[in-house]
């Protein structure tokens, strides 16, 4: 039990590939919003 529980606090692969994921997610929504800004200004001219 003891070992598993160290195992799971030091364990920080999944906390790792979440943060991955999350700034992945964040990059993407950067990108789409960019993307809506460029567009409204070329239809404004």
């Amino acid at each position: 039990m003891v070992n598993l529980l160290t195992t799971l606090l030091y364990d920080w692969t999944n906390g790792v590939i979440m943060m991955g994921v999350f700034a992945l997610v964040v990059i993407i929504l950067i990108g789409v919003l960019i993307n809506f800004m460029t567009k409204k200004n070329k239809t404004d001219n």
